[in-house]
């Protein structure tokens, strides 16, 4: 049970960092974006591969 746990954070940690690299694109920061959708296609692999 506490796997599932840990693959439903990192998805939502994923998400959450997806919803960062909208805002920071929209802000102009094009470099933060990138950095941001790294860590987020990293957590989504992570979560999507844990479960």
């Amino acid at each position: 049970m506490s796997d599932n746990m840990i693959a439903y954070a990192m998805v939502f940690i994923g998400i959450f960092l997806f919803a960062g690299v909208y805002s920071l694109y929209r802000q102009g920061l094009k470099v933060g974006a990138v950095f941001c959708g790294i860590g987020g296609v990293m957590a989504l692999f992570a979560g999507v591969m844990w479960w």
